[in-house]
Parts: structure tokens; sequence; C-alpha cells
């Protein structure tokens, strides 16, 4: 059975096929988020923290950490500005350091700039995921040496020199190319998590059973774990959310492990929190039953990250964590 480990200092997570889904929070990321980019550039982490707390609280098992913004404000002043190999390295360490010291589950280190994965690495505690390796043979040579000198699974997202195919079996001899060369580099298959590549189904009809279909011949003939950018499947499209929702339990149903994705929505976490029980990997229907009592609080007026964060708190009362009754 496929396992792959990632780990924090103080806590372990396993993205199986016997697993309950492993959601990948996506919000620390400055990409198409003015403030956030705006607040990282000045060396302000507000928002870092606060979405790191509240993904955590609404479930996410991962926290997903890009470190991709653009110092346009200081490209003038000094050059070396423009060049993210420059600004990536040193905003990475700064994040990671800052996220352990908020939370305590595992982080996948997500850039394309392969200096900052290893300031990522060198900064990160335990056992994290790298976010990620292509089928491009520069991106190969870069990238995987890294995976095997940390010891750390890596995403490997199915695209190559040629580009995102729409041919769903290119995507899948992409994926085998990097889980072969993977091994040459003594890397194992549990070590690989990929990324076959939602395409939006409102530009692509087929994008989702394409994402099915390739699901289970990687789980089936590869033996891979498997992961998604989760939202990119409803882009540009109205009440975004229902799609997501609906699109989840499907792909999870078809063998998908885990996906990069929003968890402070309530939509896709029910959805996901019923997957989970139906597919017998919530013993007893446990999480259910709690999921259940913040829907209630969320219908009652809470925020559904207010009400997450208050069963959280409760149950690490009752559980002997640091919550004071005096």
């Amino acid at each position: 059975m496929t396992r792959t480990i990632v780990a924090s200092a103080t806590r372990e997570i396993i993205i199986g096929f016997d697993q309950p889904f492993c959601v990948i929070g996506e919000r620390i990321n400055p990409t198409g988020r003015k403030k956030l980019a705006a607040e990282m550039v000045a060396g302000n982490f507000e928002t870092v923290i606060k979405d790191a707390l509240e993904q955590v609280a609404c479930g996410a098992n991962l926290l997903d950490v890009n470190s991709g913004a653009v110092f346009t404000n200081r490209m003038a002043a000094d050059p070396r500005y423009a060049d993210n190999n420059f600004t990536e390295p040193p905003l990475m360490k700064q994040l990671i350091e800052i996220i352990q010291q908020t939370v305590d589950i595992p982080l996948c280190i997500d850039s394309s700039v392969p200096g900052a994965l290893e300031a990522g690495l060198l900064a990160c505690e335990g056992r994290p995921l790298l976010n990620s390796v292509t089928g491009e043979e520069e991106r190969l040579e870069r990238i995987l040496p890294l995976v095997k000198k940390y010891n750390v699974p890596v995403v490997a997202i199915s695209n190559d020199d040629t580009g995102i195919s729409q041919d769903p079996d290119v995507r899948f001899a992409v994926a085998k190319k990097i889980v072969e060369r993977a091994a040459d580099f003594g890397i194992p298959a549990h070590d690989i998590v990929v990324d076959p590549l939602v395409m939006p189904v409102g530009a692509l009809g087929s994008a989702a059973v394409q994402v099915f279909t390739l699901v289970r011949r990687l789980r089936e003939e590869l033996g891979v774990n498997t992961t998604c950018g989760a939202s990119n499947i409803s882009f540009g499209l109205p009440h975004r959310h229902g799609i997501n929702a609906a699109f989840l339990p499907m792909a999870i149903g078809a063998g998908m492990t885990s996906a990069i994705m929003n968890p402070v929505r309530l939509p896709e976490m029910e959805a996901i929190r019923a997957a989970n029980f139906l597919t017998d990997h919530d013993a007893n229907g446990g999480e259910w039953i709690r999921f259940a009592k913040v829907v209630e609080a969320v219908q009652g007026g809470a925020t559904f990250s207010e009400a997450s964060a208050a069963a959280s708190a409760a149950t690490s009362g009752r559980r002997g964590g640091r919550k004071s009754r005096g």
C-alpha cells in the first residue's frame, strides 16, 4: 500500500490510498492576492499568520507555502529585486520560520526557483513536501538531487518541455517518466505525488473526466499518490464552490489522495468530510459528527473559520491541551 509520509517537528501525516483525504491549504501564496503580496514585500506577515491559523482550524493537514512575491517597488533602486532567484530564497526562509512558530502541521514548500526550494528545506523542521518537479530535463536534473539529498517527497507535475498536453495519455507518459527518472536517483515511487493537471471544465468539457481517468491509471499502473490544484476545475465559472464541492468527492472516488485547495470554504470541506466517511476513512463517523457541530454553529451565525477554531479549541481542551479553565 503506497504511503507518502510528511512531518513537522511534532506531527506526522500520511498521504495514502488507505488514509483520509489530505487537504493541503493553498492560501499562503501571493499570486493573485495583492494585499498579501504587498505585505510580504513590506516584511509584514500578519495575514500569513492569520491564514495559517485559519486553515489549520478549518481542517488543513498541510500548508502550501509560496514565496513568489514581486518586489516591484524595489527594482528601480536595486535591479536584483527583479530576479526571483534573489528575492525568493530569503523570503521562503522567513515564511517557513514564521509559520512553524505559528502552527505545528507539515509544510509544502512551493516555488519554481530551486534556490527557494532549498532555502525552505534548510529552514523546515520534519519532512516537508516539495512542490514541485516537472518532466522538463533541466528541472529533473535540478530538483531530483534535492529530493534525494534531503530525503523528502515531491509533487510531480505532468508537463514537460512541450508544455501541458490536452491528451491525458501524454500527461500519463510524463508522470511515468518522472517516476522512472526519480528511481534512477534512488527515490521510491511512494515519495512521488503526481499532479495530473486539472484543466478548467469551462474551457474543456472533458477536463474532469480526463483527471478521473488519469488518477485511476496513476494509482493502478504506477502505484503513486496524487494531488491537484482543485480550484482550477472551476476557473472562470460562476458559483465556483459548487463545482469544486462536486469535483472533489468524485476525484476521491477515482483514487485521488490529496489536493492543494482552500480549506476555509465550507462546501468543499463538507464534501471531503462526507467522502472520507463514505469511503470508510472515518472510523465510526467520528470526524463527520464533529464536523456536523461546526456546520450547526455556522447555521447559527458563526463564520466557518470561527466555528472550526472553537471546535478545535474545545477538542484540545478535552485532550488536555493548553486551554485553561481558569
